[in-house]
């Protein structure tokens, strides 16, 4: 199994509660059984269940290639020792949080939000890929508009050639403008993948899962 719908507790919005590399996958800890065996069976990964602030909002508190994860050092000392124990990470010093909305990541390059700039170098260092600043439809939330995986990216419809040149050579993916959850533009919203497979919200349309399909390499 290639792909997959999904909700978590009636919340399409599944991509603000988990997200996945080719090595890992994070959901936060009150995914059902059932929905962990299901993103455990289609991204072929182990899933590790986390909380974030005391949320279950990963998706949006973390972003991640396969190297490891970088999160903000406002979270909690608990939450961030408990990630540690499983994984390299990266701690920024910074008063945002919401690295999952600032960065967009695979395991070739990478695109951050302006809000980042001055980390720029450490991001580089750590997930070991050329990253540059960049906006997507004008807008510094990267992470949220866009969401990809070693293949392909799906991104917000309003993005300009200029912004999608830049996405392609960093990354090294094409790039398709694209929804989720029946029109949503915000991507990553509803959508978790690595290049084994892809999941989305259970409102996404049937164009929608053939966009996502082609975007990603999966067929």
């Amino acid at each position: 199994m290639i792909f997959s719908k999904l909700d978590f507790q009636k919340n399409a919005n599944i991509g603000l509660f988990s997200l996945a590399t080719d090595k890992f996958a994070l959901g936060n800890r009150f995914i059902e059984k059932n929905d962990k065996q299901i993103m455990e069976k289609v991204l072929k990964v182990p899933v590790y269940q986390i909380s974030a602030l005391g949320t279950g909002l990963i998706g949006i508190f973390a972003a991640a290639n396969s190297k490891g994860i970088i999160i903000s050092d406002r979270i909690y000392n608990e939450e961030i020792e408990e990630i540690q124990r499983n994984f390299d990470v990266l701690v920024l010093e910074t008063k945002h949080t919401a690295f999952g909305n600032l960065i967009l990541a695979n395991d070739t390059g990478c695109i951050i939000s302006q809000d980042l700039k001055k980390h720029k170098n450490d991001i580089r260092d750590f997930f070991g890929v050329d990253t540059r600043v960049g906006t997507i439809g004008g807008m510094d939330l990267v992470g949220s508009l866009g969401v990809c995986n070693s293949k392909g990216c799906i991104v917000h419809k309003a993005i300009t050639d200029k912004e999608k040149k830049l996405i392609e050579k960093i990354l090294d993916v094409n790039v398709f403008p694209g929804s989720v959850n029946f029109g949503n533009p915000w991507v990553k919203s509803g959508v978790i993948v690595n290049t084994n497979g892809f999941i989305v919200g259970d409102q996404t349309t049937g164009p929608e899962m053939g966009i996502a399909s082609e975007a990603f390499g999966f067929v």
